[in-house]
């Protein structure tokens, strides 16, 4: 079993690289009979994925993980794209509010690496895993491009990703691409971006680019770039 998955995941590679952003998600959509999502953090770029994936299909479910701790920004700009392209949100939230679950853990994200590891494992990777069992998806897709960190810089188009195929349609833009598209398309872009923000999740673990940082050290006070979701791109489970 694990080395069909393999040559199955191989081959869907050898697909993928000949094709465009677009096709790969068209691709995906048609081989996967529409049992296929969009995760979106609805960040700094994300605008881009949300464009291409609605292009093809505009009733694509798009997942988004409410922790409860995002900035009011970023909520107020997930209503902005909702209403103007109209999207088939869907969005998934831990099993404890915000406030319970300080009330019980405390503010896991000051303890050190543990901590967060725990937080993100507790607020962000059991809903979006109960996303993909509920949605039935039998592929994942998301915008993860190789330039964004030095975590994300071999990442494959396929890859085999908590018992499912995860696609990463635009892995190999540049970041000049992805501005280049937003600016012909005209899209709009998250409010923080323009204070200085390169990466954009929670609240209390997300800092504005300053001189001297890399952009992964904009996130978890530099100790880690993922938050897991993304983490581990396996393509064996």
């Amino acid at each position: 079993m694990q080395k069909e998955v393999f040559n199955a995941v191989e081959e869907y590679n050898r697909i993928l690289e000949k094709k465009e952003p677009v096709e790969r998600i068209r691709w995906a959509i048609e081989y996967f009979d529409k049992k296929v999502l969009l995760s979106s953090s609805f960040g700094a770029q994300a605008v881009v994925m949300l464009k291409l994936a609605l292009s093809v299909w505009p009733e694509i479910p798009v997942v988004v993980i409410d922790t409860g701790y995002l900035f009011p920004e970023t909520y107020r700009y997930i209503d902005s794209l909702v209403e103007k392209f109209h999207i088939n949100l869907k969005v998934y939230r831990p099993s404890l509010s915000a406030a319970w679950f300080e009330a019980r853990y405390g503010k896991l994200w000051e303890k050190g690496k543990e901590g967060i590891e725990k937080y993100n494992r507790l607020m962000k990777l059991e809903p979006m895993n109960r996303a993909l069992e509920e949605l039935g998806a039998k592929c994942w897709i998301s915008g993860l491009r190789r330039e964004q960190s030095s975590s994300r810089r071999n990442i494959a188009l396929a890859t085999w990703h908590w018992n499912r195929v995860k696609i990463h349609p635009i892995a190999d833009w540049t970041d000049e691409k992805v501005k280049q598209f937003i600016h012909e398309h005209q899209l709009p872009v998250h409010p923080l971006v323009y204070q200085g923000y390169v990466s954009i999740g929670d609240v209390h673990t997300t800092r504005r680019l300053e001189e001297g940082m890399k952009p992964e050290e904009t996130r978890f006070f530099g100790i880690k770039r993922e938050c897991g979701l993304h983490e581990t791109h396996r393509f064996l489970p």
